[in-house]
């Protein structure tokens, strides 16, 4: 058996889809194990929060996820999960569910 050599054009397209993969990672790697990013506003301008996943099993949270899904369905703009409230009324949620669990 001989060694096969691929074509550079080959090795190229490995490369980037092996580089591309390593970025994808870096950008998840800084929501830690056990928590989701999620994306809160009204406006365009949106801010990121991490929250634990637990948050997912409470029904105030579960409120906020109907919410999102009746505004975008499953095709959220943002990349991620996307709620469509003021931030003000996400931390009164968030507040009263850190002091649940």
């Amino acid at each position: 058996m001989g060694i096969i050599r691929l074509p550079p054009i080959i090795s190229s397209v490995k490369q980037y889809h092996k580089l591309h993969s390593v970025l994808s990672r870096k950008q998840i790697s800084d929501v830690p194990k056990g928590h989701f990013a999620v994306y809160v506003g009204e406006t365009e301008k949106k801010k990121r929060y991490v929250v634990p996943i637990a948050y997912l099993n409470h029904s105030l949270f579960q409120e906020l996820l109907q919410i999102s899904e009746e505004e975008f369905g499953f095709q959220h703009s943002m990349g991620g999960l996307t709620i469509p409230c003021n931030e003000d009324a996400f931390f009164h949620v968030t507040s009263r569910l850190n002091n649940s669990l």
